[in-house]
């Protein structure tokens, strides 16, 4: 890992607050890791070029969320760059053709309009609400956080990332082309990624690694940030994945 850039991607909405509690377990190891901004992109592929472009030699990617989705993203581009990779609560289809993707679509653009509406820390307080544990809700110290969090975006860039997941791609064929151990990380209480997907996609990865993160929903990495650190300290220490696919 000595020459290995450590990249940490956020999802949704999220920046560098969705990691910082996990750096803070990791010391110096912290100190070289890149965590991007996807701006206003609106473009899965899009943004994983970004980071390829703005991050040069070996990467060691975590992706969280949509971030998730970027990561596997980095791997199809340049997989011969992308030598270490971990995926946390995400996810890996193409949004559903037909009546559940069109739920899909009207889930999130009521979202989208209630940050139009009444601004974007209201629907942020709305939102963060199945995003974590259930027994986490009182937590008000973590719920802030994650409402500031939401909150340093605007709507603009609500609006760009969702037409991003909206046309996401199935990585269902760079999975299966991953030659080495990919870490799978998820939240036992996430409704939103829930674990049954990342069972899913260990059945198309040939060196699957689960993890289940106790006491944590979607927002693992700050609900539980030092369960999550020893998870991706352990990945860091990894055999880095072959340089093409299988």
């Amino acid at each position: 890992m000595t020459s290995t850039t450590l990249v940490l991607v956020p999802g949704l909405m999220c920046d560098h607050a969705v990691w910082s509690g996990v750096m803070a377990h990791w010391g110096p190891q912290a100190e070289r890791a890149v965590v991007p901004d996807h701006g206003l992109c609106d473009d899965i592929e899009g943004m994983a070029r970004q980071i390829l472009a703005s991050v040069p030699g070996d990467l060691a990617v975590a992706g969280h969320s949509m971030g998730g989705r970027v990561a596997l993203e980095m791997r199809r581009l340049a997989p011969q760059r992308v030598r270490h990779l971990a995926l946390l609560d995400t996810g890996y289809l193409a949004r559903p053709r037909g009546a559940e993707g069109q739920a899909e679509a009207t889930k999130r653009q009521a979202l989208l309009d209630l940050a139009l509406q009444q601004g974007v820390q209201t629907m942020a307080r709305t939102w963060a609400q199945g995003m974590v544990n259930p027994s986490r809700l009182t937590d008000t110290a973590l719920m802030d956080a994650i409402v500031d969090m939401f909150a340093r975006r605007t709507p603009d860039h609500f609006a760009s990332q969702i037409r991003a997941l909206l046309a996401r791609p199935d990585a269902s064929a760079t999975l299966q082309s991953i030659d080495g151990p990919v870490y799978l990380l998820c939240g036992a209480q996430d409704s939103w990624s829930p674990l049954a997907q990342h069972q899913a996609m260990a059945a198309l990865l040939p060196q699957p690694v689960v993890s289940v993160i106790e006491s944590a929903g979607h927002m693992a990495p700050m609900e539980q940030p030092s369960a999550v650190a020893q998870v991706l300290a352990d990945w860091l220490a990894s055999t880095p994945l072959a340089l093409e696919p299988v």
